[in-house]
C-alpha cells in the first residue's frame, strides 16, 4: 500500500469514529439503493435525502432535479389528447402524440400513392428530457439499448404546444433515427452506472432520474460512509464532500460551466481531452484538465442559445468588473418562480446598483430584468423563450421574442475556432492534442499528425480524429493508416472500425475490409450496423446466402435500420424473389421515408411489374430526397418512355447525364429517346459522347449509324454500322447487318 492510500484509509477511519450516532439511523436502509451507484465512488443520490430532507425536497422541484425521468400519468403536463397532431411540411411527415393505457407514443405517417396512408411508424416514449419549464423532448429505448430522440417536442410557450424538436425543422430531419450520445447525456442527467457500450451509445437498463446532488458536490460515497460510521465530526464530515460555495471563483463557476458554457452551435465548440472519459469530471478540479472550449475565431456574434447562460454572462461588464458567480443570483437547491423570482433577482441587482438614477422615464412595471436581462427567443431552440444572461446596458431595439425560423447547420460542418476557455490551456500533451483536434480542419492536419508522432498517446481517440480529418479531405489511404493506428491502441474500438472499413473498400482492399468486418461481427455479434455492412460486402461479391444471413441478423438486432431492409430487398431481387424484395423495400421506407435509394429500388421493381403510375410516385420521391441522384433520374426517364411521355423522359435523362456525365447507359438511353423524338442532331451528339467514353460500344455505333443514315449521310453511317455488325451481342449485330444489306454500295 502506498503512503497516499494508507493516509486515505486512516482518514476514513478517523472520520468514521467521530460521526454522531443519530446520523446512522437517518441512513438506515440506504444500502440497497447505493448498489446502483454509477461508479465505485458514487452512490444512489436518494440516500442524500436521509440527512438533507428539506434541500432534497426543494431540489426535486428545480429544472435540474426534473431534467430526466420516465413519463407517467402523474408527471406529464402535456396534452396527448387534444391538439396533439402536426404536419411537418418540409419533410412531408405527419405526427400524432398518443396516450394508451398509461403509456405515451409518437406516431408518424405519410400520404402515399392514391392518398393511402404509408410509412407508419410508432415509438413509445420511454424517457422525458426537460423539466417542462421551457420544453420537453422525448427518447425511445431501442431493443439493443440505444436511446433515440423523437422528432416532436412539447414547448411551454403560449400555454403549451407541440412542435419539431430542436434541429428537426428541415426537409432532411432525422425523424426516429437520431441516437443520443453519451456527450448528450452528460449534461441532461446524472451519471449512468457504467461506461460499458457507450461507444455505441448503448445505455444501461437503469438510468438516473435527473441531475443529482453529485453533479455539483462530487462523488458521495466517502461522505455517506463517513456519515454512517457514527463517529465523524461535522468538520471532517464536510471535508468528504465538495461544497461549491467554498470553492474559489473559477472552480465554483466551472461547476456550472461544465454544462452551461456552450459557446456556439458551430463545430467544434468543445473538445474533451483524450485521457479523460466522458463521465470523469469532478467538481472542484480545473475544468480545463477535463475539456477545452472553443469559439468561432474573430466572432462577435450576439446570438443567444439555450445552454449559453455562463457564456453570455461572461460577456457582461457586471461579471468582468466584479467577483460575481452563478451563486450570486441562483440557489441551485431552490429556484423561485413568478413574482417571487422577479423580486429576488431585482434585489440581487440592487445590492450593487442601489444608487443608480435613471435619466429616462420607465414604464410602471419595469424592473432591472426588463431592460438589462430581457427574455429572448433562443437561436437553437426557436420555440423557447428564456432569460438572456448577457447583462446589457440598454435594451436592444428589436423584438427579442418574435418568432424566428430555425437555421439547421449542415451535419459535419466545421468552422475556424480559437481557444475560449480556459484562457490558457494546461501545458500538457493532452491539451495540445485537444487544440490540434479542434483546429484540424483549419489546415491543422499536419500539426495534429506531428503531435501524435511526437507523443504517441495510448488512447485511440486522437488517431481517429486524424483519420476523420483525412476522410473529409478525401485521402482514403491516410484514413486507413490512422484508423489502423487507433485500433493498435484498442483493438475493439468500434468507431475506428466503422471509419476503417469504408476506406478499405474505397481503396480497393475488399478482402481486408471483409476480414475487418468479420472480426468485428465476432466481437460485436448484435451490432446491426456492422452486420449490415458485412451483408452488403457479401452481396457485392454475389455471396447471396451469406449476405442474407448477415442481413437477417442485422434486422433481428435492430428492426428499424433502413439500410438492412433495403439490402435484404436487393438480395431477394438477386435470387428472383420479387415479393420479398418489395416487402423489404417498403419496410426500409417505413423506417426512413426519405431514403432515396430505397424509393428508387421500389420504383424499379414496380416498373418491372408494369405498375407504372405507382412506380412514378416512388421515383419522384427518390428525386425529391436527392435531387442529384443520377440513377433515379435515369430510371424515371426510362419509365416515362414506357408511359409515352417523351418530353418529360428527355428532361429526366438530361438530368441524369448532368449528374453522372460518365454514365454510358444514360447517354445511350438519352440518345435513343432523342432519336425517337425526331431530335436527330442532339441524338448524334449523345451517341458520340458514348463513343468518346467507350470507343467500341456496339449499341452506340448502331444508334449513331442509324441516326446518320436518317440524315442521308451514308458514308459516315457505314463504318459505325460495320462496327456494330461485329458485335458479340446477337441482336445488335443482326440489326446492323440487316441495315447494311439494304444500303447501296
Amino acid at each position: 500500500m502506498t503512503w497516499v492510500a494508507a493516509l486515505s484509509t486512516m482518514l476514513v477511519f478517523w472520520v468514521a469514529l467521530a460521526l454522531p450516532t443519530e446520523l446512522q439511523h437517518r441512513f438506515h436502509g440506504a444500502t440497497a439503493a447505493a448498489a446502483h451507484a454509477p461508479q465505485p465512488d458514487y452512490v444512489d443520490s436518494t440516500v442524500c435525502a436521509g440527512c438533507h430532507q428539506d434541500i432534497a425536497a426543494t431540489y426535486r422541484k428545480t429544472g435540474m432535479g426534473r431534467s430526466f425521468f420516465q413519463p407517467t400519468m402523474a408527471n406529464v403536463v402535456e396534452d396527448f389528447t387534444n391538439n396533439n397532431a402536426l404536419f411537418h411540411e418540409p419533410s412531408a411527415l405527419h405526427y400524432k402524440m398518443l396516450e394508451r393505457n398509461g403509456q405515451f407514443f409518437e406516431r408518424r405517417w405519410q400520404t402515399g400513392f392514391e392518398g393511402k396512408e404509408i410509412n407508419v411508424m410508432e415509438e413509445r416514449i420511454d424517457y422525458v428530457i426537460g423539466s417542462g419549464n421551457h420544453s420537453r423532448s422525448y427518447l425511445h429505448r431501442s431493443a439493443d439499448g440505444q436511446l433515440l430522440e423523437l422528432p416532436v417536442s412539447w414547448y411551454s410557450e403560449d400555454g403549451g404546444n407541440w412542435a419539431m424538436s430542436p434541429g428537426y425543422d428541415s426537409k432532411y430531419q432525422m425523424d426516429f433515427r437520431r441516437a443520443i450520445t453519451p456527450e448528450c447525456m452528460f449534461c441532461h442527467n446524472g451519471y449512468p452506472e457504467s461506461g460499458k457500450g457507450l461507444e455505441r451509445s448503448i445505455f444501461p437498463d437503469t438510468l438516473p432520474q435527473g441531475i443529482d446532488c453529485q453533479r455539483c458536490h462530487g462523488p458521495g460515497r466517502a461522505h455517506v460512509e463517513a456519515a454512517r460510521s457514527g463517529h465523524a465530526t461535522p468538520e471532517l464530515l464536510a471535508s468528504t464532500i465538495v461544497n461549491p460555495a467554498h470553492l474559489g471563483r473559477e472552480r465554483q463557476l466551472e461547476v456550472c460551466m461544465q454544462c452551461h458554457l456552450e459557446t456556439s452551435r458551430h463545430e467544434p465548440n468543445e473538445q474533451r481531452n483524450f485521457d479523460r472519459s466522458i463521465f470523469s469530471y469532478r467538481p472542484g478540479e480545473p475544468l480545463g484538465d477535463y475539456k477545452l472550449y472553443f469559439a468561432p475565431a474573430g466572432s462577435n456574434d450576439d446570438g443567444c442559445e439555450i445552454a449559453q447562460a455562463a457564456y453570455r454572462l461572461r460577456k457582461s461588464a457586471c461579471f468582468r468588473n466584479s467577483q460575481m458567480t452563478c451563486l450570486t443570483c441562483h440557489d441551485p437547491h431552490d429556484i423561485p418562480r413568478g413574482q417571487e423570482a422577479v423580486a429576488h433577482y431585482t434585489e440581487v441587482c440592487m445590492s450593487c446598483h442601489r444608487t443608480v438614477a435613471h435619466t429616462v422615464a420607465l414604464p410602471a412595471q419595469s424592473t432591472c430584468l426588463t431592460c438589462h436581462m430581457p427574455k429572448r427567443r433562443t437561436d437553437d431552440a426557436v420555440h423557447v423563450v428564456m432569460t438572456d444572461h448577457f447583462i446589457s446596458r440598454s435594451l436592444p431595439q428589436r423584438d427579442l421574442v418574435a418568432p424566428i425560423a430555425e437555421t439547421v447547420l449542415p451535419e459535419g460542418s466545421f468552422t475556424k475556432v480559437s481557444l475560449y476557455y480556459p484562457e490558457k490551456a494546461p501545458p500538457t500533451p493532452a491539451a495540445a492534442i485537444s487544440i490540434a483536434e479542434a483546429q484540424v480542419n483549419d489546415h491543422g492536419i499536419v500539426r495534429l499528425q506531428s503531435l501524435l508522432e511526437r507523443y504517441h498517446p495510448d488512447a485511440p481517440e486522437p488517431y481517429l480524429a486524424l483519420a476523420k480529418a483525412y476522410e473529409r479531405n478525401g485521402n482514403q489511404m491516410e484514413v486507413v493508416r490512422w484508423s489502423e493506428q487507433a485500433l493498435v491502441r484498442r483493438a475493439d474500438f468500434r468507431p475506428a472500425i466503422a471509419e476503417l472499413v469504408p476506406a478499405l473498400f474505397a481503396t480497393h482492399q475488399e478482402a481486408a475490409g471483409i476480414k475487418v468486418l468479420e472480426q468485428a461481427v465476432a466481437r460485436y455479434p448484435t451490432d446491426d450496423l456492422l452486420l449490415s455492412d458485412l451483408g452488403n460486402a457479401y452481396l457485392r461479391q454475389h455471396r447471396g446466402a451469406q449476405a442474407q444471413q448477415m442481413l437477417e441478423r442485422a434486422v433481428r438486432a435492430n428492426p428499424d435500420r433502413p439500410e438492412s431492409h433495403d439490402l435484404l430487398g436487393a438480395a431477394a431481387e438477386q435470387r428472383g424473389d420479387v415479393a420479398t424484395a418489395e416487402t423489404e423495400f417498403r419496410e426500409a421506407l417505413r423506417c426512413q421515408p426519405d431514403f432515396a435509394a430505397a424509393n428508387d429500388h421500389l420504383g424499379n421493381l414496380l416498373m418491372e411489374k408494369q405498375a407504372y403510375p405507382e412506380a412514378a410516385f416512388y421515383f419522384e420521391r427518390a428525386i425529391s430526397a436527392d435531387a442529384g441522384f443520377a440513377e433515379a433520374h435515369h430510371h424515371y426517364g426510362r419509365l416515362l418512355v414506357l408511359m409515352d411521355q417523351l418530353p418529360q423522359a428527355i428532361a429526366e435523362l438530361r438530368e441524369a447525364v448532368q449528374d453522372d456525365p460518365k454514365g454510358l447507359q444514360t447517354h445511350e438511353d438519352l440518345a435513343d429517346v432523342l432519336a425517337a423524338a425526331g431530335q436527330t442532331a442532339q441524338a448524334i451528339n449523345e451517341y458520340e459522347s458514348v463513343l468518346q467514353l467507350s470507343a467500341g460500344y456496339p449499341q452506340a455505333h448502331l444508334g449513331l449509324g442509324m441516326a446518320l443514315l436518317s440524315q442521308h449521310k451514308l458514308a459516315e453511317a457505314r463504318p459505325h454500322l460495320e462496327a456494330a455488325a461485329h458485335s458479340l451481342d446477337r441482336d445488335t449485330a443482326q440489326a446492323a447487318n440487316q441495315i447494311l444489306a439494304q444500303m447501296p454500295r
